[in-house]
């Protein structure tokens, strides 16, 4: 349910006009903490995942349910934080809804319903006019990833049939028994998001522009797990899909897609003990390169398809016992190509925590690097180590004081042929310092 992890607490507040249902206003929130392991990949069911919170009224007829505030402080290393985060959500649903009894107001109207299904009307037909824009016929692309065990393929037929269009996920790695597995709803919304990019990028986002893309994916796949499969890590699956999309458009509409990025999301998930005993945790992001298109370079450390930006060195040491020796763009990591990809980056920690720390990592792209498009080559590999030595990222490693992590996050693929670069760019990237030697 809701966005396809217990990280993400989803609220829904209905608003009426009057005594009439007029509408919902909803948000969805990644809480700073659920409880459970800490967004670890070893999570083998959604059990070991934290707090499962069913649908429930959290204020009913005015009235909080003081339980279900003292169930979820109870099951949390941060409770301050997280019900603090889930009352902030409060808040904006409830402007959200003066804000649509306003308009309503402003301009007489007795139901959203009639001004709702223009929006998605015309935002439907718009979408069926980009796609007859496309040649008809079944686009297949394919990628393999680091995996856990052994690495996993990624496969898609996107079928483009007059003005809809299919993605197929047949042929993608089984479910696992690990926390990487990635629900339906966040396969869709990804989905939709690539074929958005690529087709209709300028259009406000609504429900009326996805009515004409299916998506089917087998269940007890990577991308359709069954229940109750772990998934809090599903980015680090679902965030393969755009590029699968892309993948697949570029056979047909090539100076309309973007090559691979350095993505999925790469994070570091760290808990402890502060020193005045209060037990904390905190994730760190930290972003890869983009990949080129036909028209430009990729963009550096930053984050896609996701958007979330990277964790500034002054926010991580204020709220985590850590020290940052450096952060820096690395060079030559970004897909040579005659658009470059985005720079990946380097981070050096240490932690100062006087009790040993838990860590885990987000980490893609290891092992097989962000592919380039057109002729452009892959972006760099991406790289995790503890106290100078390669470590499983897949597993969560306890560390003491001294100790340190480097991680070092992919670049972006490259587009095109490298021989055929602007001389300008060249000596462009040689100037800020973004060739490698």
């Amino acid at each position: 349910m809701g966005t396809g992890h217990m990280s993400d607490v989803s609220l829904v507040k209905p608003i009426f006009q009057g005594d009439r249902l007029v509408a919902f206003s909803s948000t969805t929130s990644h809480m700073p903490d659920i409880g459970g392991r800490i967004r670890a990949i070893e999570a083998r069911e959604i059990f070991e995942e934290g707090l499962h919170i069913p649908l429930t009224k959290l204020v009913h007829a005015g009235r909080t349910d003081d339980t279900l505030v003292a169930l979820v402080r109870a099951n949390v290393r941060t409770p301050d934080q997280t019900i603090g985060d889930i009352w902030a959500q409060v808040s904006a649903n409830e402007l959200m809804e003066r804000r649509v009894l306003a308009l309503m107001e402003d301009y007489t109207l007795e139901t959203l319903d009639g001004f709702a299904g223009e929006i998605f009307t015309r935002s439907e037909r718009a979408m069926r006019e980009a796609i007859e824009s496309v040649p008809n016929g079944t686009y297949r692309y394919a990628i393999r990833t680091d995996g856990v065990d052994v690495p996993f393929d990624f496969k898609i037929a996107l079928t483009v049939a007059g003005n809809e269009i299919v993605a197929d996920y047949s042929g993608t790695s089984p479910q696992q028994p690990r926390a990487i597995n990635c629900v339906m709803a966040y396969t869709y919304a990804m989905t939709a998001y690539a074929v958005r990019c690529a087709l209709l990028p300028s259009l406000a986002n609504n429900e009326g522009m996805y009515r004409p893309i299916t998506v089917r994916a087998p269940e007890g796949s990577l991308l359709n797990p069954r229940f109750p499969a772990a998934v809090v890590s599903r980015a680090v699956t679902g965030h393969y899909v755009p590029i699968l999309v892309l993948g697949a458009l570029h056979r047909v509409i090539p100076d309309r897609v973007m090559a691979a990025a350095g993505s999925p999301l790469w994070a570091i998930s760290q808990s402890g003990v502060r020193d005045d005993g209060r037990p904390y945790t905190a994730v760190l992001f930290f972003n890869g390169g983009m990949g080129a298109t036909s028209t430009r370079d990729g963009e550096n450390v930053l984050s896609w398809p996701s958007n979330i930006s990277s964790t500034p060195v002054e926010v991580a040491e204020r709220n985590s016992p850590l020290f940052f020796h450096y952060k820096r763009m690395r060079p030559g990591s970004g897909g040579a190509g005659r658009h470059r990809g985005g720079l990946g980056q380097d981070i050096l920690i240490a932690t100062e925590s006087a009790t040993p720390i838990i860590v885990s990592f987000m980490a893609e792209r290891t092992k097989y690097p962000a592919p380039g498009l057109a002729g452009g080559a892959a972006g760099g590999l991406g790289d995790v180590r503890v106290n100078g030595k390669r470590v499983n990222n897949r597993q969560q490693h306890v560390l003491k004081r001294g100790d340190t992590m480097l991680v070092r996050t992919p670049g972006g693929g490259g587009y095109g042929r490298a021989a055929a670069r602007d001389r300008a760019l060249r000596q462009r990237d040689r100037t800020l310092g973004y060739s490698s030697a």
